[in-house]
């Protein structure tokens, strides 16, 4: 028996005394993102049975995206953004199963239990009355996070259809951030994301919104009158990408940028599909 399955044995009976009864999903994880215990609620919410939960086991025609259709990111680097921010975080997740689709909130909360950190996860369906007020913002930076970006990347194509302007999606990946963090411990690693969120947000119109969209990556929302991204992309690299001190070692950000601009007719899910395709596509050439 493994030090998991042990822990887990060990933790069941009382959870199972605490959380039987409720009415709102649960899971228990630990960083990983492994779920070490959950309740009968969970389960039915995620589709899965609750031995699947907690083996990471997942049928082939299940998955997990986010409101406009793209993949959510890996539930181990949700669960160490959580940890290490020690703030709560909250998620839209669409849940699919075969041909079958539910949408449900993910609230995100750093706990301790016997002494180690864990991450409590709450499930509710969006038809309860769940509050969305908390986790709208990045814990680390403090930027809009992935689900207020979404909500300001859709305004902006609303605009830009109506008014006859252009809205610009920016993607900015910070290239090797696993390793630096590997090398140099994820304290280091979140105060150089810090530093490049603030570079963004103060190297950049006010009235653009820049939004951490996910563990590696930034991204920038921009409404102009004509012309392409390129510009714009072309900035945020340009502020983004000077050397910094973190810590005693002086150190480049590695960055890859790619931008999307469209007249407003595109879909949320189509343009980012696209901005991704293209950051896809530099990592290949």
């Amino acid at each position: 028996m493994s030090v998991l399955d042990v822990a887990a044995a060990q933790l069941a009976p009382v959870w199972d005394e605490l959380v039987s009864g409720l009415n709102v999903g649960m899971l228990l994880t630990d960083d990983r993102g492994q779920v070490l215990a959950t309740n009968d609620v969970a389960a039915g919410l995620m589709q899965l049975d609750k031995a699947d939960m907690l083996t990471g086991t997942r049928p082939h025609d299940w998955e997990v995206r986010d409101d406009t259709g793209s993949p959510m990111p890996d539930w181990a680097d949700l669960a160490g953004q959580v940890l290490r921010a020690g703030c709560p975080l909250s998620i839209p997740l669409v849940i699919i199963s075969g041909h079958t689709q539910s949408r449900i909130w993910a609230d995100y909360h750093a706990v301790t239990v016997g002494g180690r950190r864990r991450v409590l996860v709450l499930l509710q369906s969006v038809h309860t009355d769940v509050s969305h007020s908390s986790g709208l913002l990045d814990p680390l930076t403090g930027l809009p996070g992935r689900v207020l970006l979404l909500d300001r990347l859709e305004q902006s194509l609303v605009r830009s259809r109506s008014r006859g302007t252009l809205s610009t999606l920016v993607l900015i990946d910070v290239q090797r951030l696993a390793d630096f963090n590997a090398a140099h411990g994820f304290e280091r690693g979140d105060e150089m994301l810090s530093t490049l969120a603030g570079r963004l947000r103060e190297g950049l119109k006010d009235e653009h919104t820049v939004a951490r969209y996910g563990g590696d990556e930034f991204a920038v929302v921009a409404e102009h009158p004509s012309g392409t991204g390129e510009r714009i992309a072309a900035q945020a690299r340009e502020v983004a990408g000077w050397p910094m001190r973190v810590g005693r070692k002086r150190v480049r950000p590695g960055l890859r940028v790619s931008w999307v601009t469209t007249d407003g007719h595109a879909s949320v899910h189509s343009v980012l599909a696209r901005a991704e395709h293209q950051l896809t596509s530099k990592v290949r050439s």
